[in-house]
Order: structure tokens, then sequence, then C-alpha cells
């Protein structure tokens, strides 16, 4: 026995793994021997194939030890459930496409089942508690208090500005920093729970409200709960969805914005029916059964387990130990993640400009088809740009891999083309569908090709991010991506300040659909340079060699 461990620690770390199964056979290795060889002879094919694609070398000899499933290995595609998806098999030269495709339908039932569509039902809840009382006001003179909350509770235009905006979005943008941190650092399945009962509660404290400040008070609560929502969420699905499908992971995880944009429309519908207060007390419910889902279908996340971190003997992660900054700064260390948050940023400008201004600006245009116009406008926001994200994201992956058996130098920067090219068309579709005023179909039309080509851009440029900055720091680097889109809430605060000198403080439909059009367009435009340099920028892991052998002789 020793002496065959001496001759296995003259193999490379590769051969010795794809060598594993025959030698156990030998020494006829019992249960509990067997299983201590499990995170190794576990790991994915491609890296039994390329041996220079891990780090933290190990000799033999420590995989004996019990505690060694729990130990960190130093490898940013491996993580518990890529542990469960590649079991060790005999597997042939000639292989078969069609196995290796059963094999990813296989795959991808249990990633959907079990980490992305519970997430996804978690982040509607959690777009749909967030914009719910835009619909739930009425400031028209023949508002009543049982459908109007400002009626009901008695708060100005200015009042309500300050809870749709200011309230939610000063604790949110400073704390999402803080959330992307603490997914790097605790249980985020347990983050994400806590989350959930959170902003559900706030949304329940809203309904109970009698006063304005009660109110604003569960505004500031509810900005603090929903910043740990996409953190946690997208570091999560990094983990344990193959890498070949990580763009559509992300794409269908971020459809749940346009599905909770199309139900927070609709509140209206239900408000009608049984007043702003039930309405909320749905919401919220429906937000405490998306926390009970994660509990019944998301498996734990113990952080001690995480790949590409190190613990202490007590158990503790040492990044906690690091200083917040210098994750931070290394999180935007790189020229690509500098021009992906410069882009992320422009492109969240457009974006939330055409939210915020959109809608007053064609119910003013069309103002005697404005229930049309809600109609037309859920369906496009909940069925166009859902396409739009499903296709951005399964174009990426597609693109990625194709770049994977080209032997290409960077497949993730391939994946950063689809916003790119998204956002080129969708500029000359906005412009015309602001500049359509003499037809409501013609405008419509236009509205739904700008949605379905701009709304590719979120898996794309989300899975590039996390494959970019590797699994240690992905939570710090997400909750950046999402401070960019708080910032971005001063875009459309600019654009009214600009349409209210130009209008006189009146309205105008001319300026507001110039002011659109130019700030909408060159936004969308400035994204898609910013995404190309970041596509054409050296991939990081190109040094990823050098650093492997660095931790080896650290090891």
């Amino acid at each position: 026995m020793k002496s065959s461990v001496n001759h296995m620690r003259r193999f490379t770390r590769g051969a010795y793994l794809t060598n594993l199964a025959v030698i156990a056979s030998q020494f006829h290795f019992q249960r509990e021997a067997v299983a201590a060889f499990v995170p190794f002879s576990t790991l994915p094919r491609s890296n039994l194939q390329s041996p220079m694609s891990t780090c933290g070398y190990r000799s033999p000899s420590n995989l004996c030890h019990s505690d060694f499933a729990t130990r960190c290995i130093r490898e940013p595609t491996l993580t518990p459930s890529t542990f469960k998806k590649h079991p060790l098999r005999a597997r042939s030269d000639n292989e078969s496409d069609e196995s290796k495709d059963q094999s990813l339908s296989a795959e991808s039932a249990g990633w959907l089942a079990t980490i992305v569509l519970p997430l996804w039902f978690v982040y509607i809840t959690n777009q749909w508690n967030r914009y719910s009382i835009n619909y739930l006001v009425d400031f028209s003179n023949d508002a009543i208090p049982f459908q109007a909350m400002n009626v009901d509770i008695g708060f100005d235009q200015a009042q309500y500005g300050l809870l749709a905006s200011i309230a939610f979005t000063a604790l949110y943008a400073v704390a999402t920093l803080g959330a992307g941190i603490a997914s790097d650092r605790f249980n985020r399945r347990t983050l994400t729970i806590a989350a959930a009962l959170g902003w559900s509660a706030a949304t329940l404290g809203t309904a109970l409200a009698n006063t304005y400040t009660e109110v604003l008070l569960c505004r500031v609560a509810m900005g603090l709960a929903c910043a740990f929502s996409t953190p946690t969420a997208y570091t999560l699905i990094k983990e344990r969805v193959p890498e070949e499908r990580i763009a559509l992971a992300t794409s269908v995880y971020g459809t749940g914005v346009a599905v909770a944009s199309g139900l927070a429309s609709l509140s209206l519908i239900l408000d009608t029916q049984v007043g702003w207060r039930s309405t909320l007390l749905v919401v919220s419910a429906i937000g405490f059964a998306s926390a009970v889902a994660t509990v019944a279908l998301v498996e734990d996340d113990d952080p001690k387990k995480r790949t590409g971190q190190e613990f202490a003997s007590d158990g503790t992660s040492v990044a906690t130990d690091g200083s917040v900054l210098a994750d931070v700064q290394e999180a935007v260390s790189t020229s690509r993640v500098q021009w992906i948050f410069l882009g992320s940023f422009l492109r969240f400008c457009s974006g939330l400009c055409i939210g915020v201004w959109g809608a007053p600006y064609f119910r003013m245009v069309f103002s005697d088809q404005q229930s049309e116009y809600a109609i037309a406008q859920a369906g496009i926001s909940a069925i166009g740009a859902s396409l739009s994200g499903l296709l951005g994201g399964a174009t990426a992956d597609w693109l990625s891999s194709n770049a994977v058996k080209d032997q290409a130098d960077d497949p993730v920067g391939r994946r950063l083309w689809v916003p790119v090219v998204g956002s080129i068309l969708a500029a000359p579709a906005w412009y015309y569908a602001v500049n359509s005023e003499q037809s409501f179909e013609t405008a419509m039309a236009f509205l739904a090709a700008e949605y379905f080509v701009a709304e590719c851009w979120f898996g794309p440029t989300i899975s590039t991010l996390q494959s970019t900055v590797g699994p240690r720091i992905g939570g710090t680097a997400q909750g950046l991506f999402t401070l960019t889109g708080a910032f971005a809430n001063l875009a459309p605060s600019l654009l009214g300040f600009l349409y209210g000198s130009m209008s006189g403080g009146g309205q105008s439909s001319p300026e507001l659909a110039n002011l659109l059009a130019a700030g909408v367009c060159i936004g969308y435009l400035s994204s898609a340079f910013c995404f190309a340099v970041a596509a054409k920028s050296p991939p990081p892991v190109a040094a990823l060699p050098d650093k492997m052998e660095n931790n080896v002789g650290s090891s």
C-alpha cells in the first residue's frame, strides 16, 4: 500500500484522478475509505482532462483524512452540487454527442427545479412587493379611500414621490454592497429566506398602516430587505448551475422583473375589486409563500463547504477576517469588470428613464386609449421582456460553448456581444416608439420591438461578471452591480428636472418625446460601446496558471 501511494505521488494531479477508480479496485477499499476520495473522484470531466485547470495541489496522503470533504478546494468551478452532477464513471474517447445532450437535459431539470425556479419565484415577489404601491394611488378628483391609499392615509404627490423613490432607494443603495459582502461570508439560503420574510412583513405593515409615517418606515424596511435578493441568488446560481448553462439560468432568473412588472400592473384590477389594503395583503401572502418555497426546495448553503474559500480551524471563513475595502478593490481591479459596471450603469439609466417616464408619455399622447395601453404595456413587459431575456441567455451560452469547441482564448467574453447587439438595435426601436404619435398601434409595435431586443442584456452580463471575479467575491461584485442600478435612479430624476424646465411646469408631449429619445438612445449606444470594450478586454483567467503555481508552492 505504501509503495502504491508513493507511486501515485509521481503522477500529475490530472493523471492521478483518471486512474483513481482502478487503483481503488486493486486494493479493495471499503466504502468508508472510498468516501474519502469523493471530492476528487467526482470532479467534472473538464478537470479530469486538464490538470492545470485546478489549483491548490494536495498530496494523496491528505485524501485519507475524514474531514477532507469539507476542506477548501481552490477551484472556482467546483461546488457541492457539482459533485453530485459528475459521478465517477468510465468514459470512452468516442462517447456520443447524444449521451452528452441527455446528460445536460437531466442536469437542467435538476438545477431548474431546485435552484433557479425557487429563486425566480422569490425575485418576482421582491419586485411585486416593491412596485405594487405605484398602482394603488390615485390623485384624481374622484378618487375614493377604498381604492386609493393616498386618499385613505392622506398624503400628496410630493410625499408619494418620496415613498416611491428616496424612501426605498436610500437604504437600498447602501445595503446592496453590504448584502453582497454578506453573501460571500454567510449562509445564502438563510439570507434569502430572511429577506423574503422581511419585505413581505413590510408590505403587510403597509396594508395595516394608518399614518404616512408608518408607510414611510415600512418602505425603508422594505428597501433594506430587498437589497439581499440578487447578490445571494446570482452567486448561488453561478455555483450550482453548469457553466455551459449559466447565462440561460441567470436570464431565467432575470425574467422575474418582467413578470413582476406585469403582475404589478394587474394589481390595479385587483384594487378595484377588493381595495388597496386587501391587494397588499394578497401581495404580502405570496411573498411569505416564496420564503416557504425556498425552505422546501433550495438545498442548504453551508459556507464551510463553499468552493474558493478557506476556513480556519474553528470553521469560520478566512474571508471574514479580510478587509471589505480589499474585497471591493479586488472586484473592480480588472478592466473588464470596470467596463461592465460602466456599461450596466448606462443601460440602467436608459431602462429606468423608460420605466418612470414611458407610461406618463404614452398616457399623455394616447389619452383616449389608456385602458388599451395598460393591457399592451403589461403584455409587452411580461411576455416580450421575458422572451428577450431567455433568448439572450441561450444565445450567450451558445456563443460561449462554440468558443470552447473552437478552443478560443476567451469564451466567457463572447457572451457580452449579446448586450452589445441588443443595445444597438434598441436605440432606433425606442426612437420610433416615442415618435409615432399618429398611430397607437405603430407606437406599441415599436415599443414591443424595443423590449424584445433590449432586455436580452441581463443574463449574459451577470454571468460574465460572475465568471470574471470568481466565487470568493462573487457576492461583493453582485452588490456593486446592484449599486450601479441604484445610482442610475438619478437619470429619471434629471430627465424630470429638464422636462419641467423646458415645459414651464406644464405638460408637453413633444418636449418629453425629445428628452426620452435623446436620453434613452444615447444611453443605449454608450452602453453598447462599453460592453464591446469589456468583451475585447483581456480575460483575467489568462493569469490563472501563474496563480495556480503560486498556490501549489504555498500549500
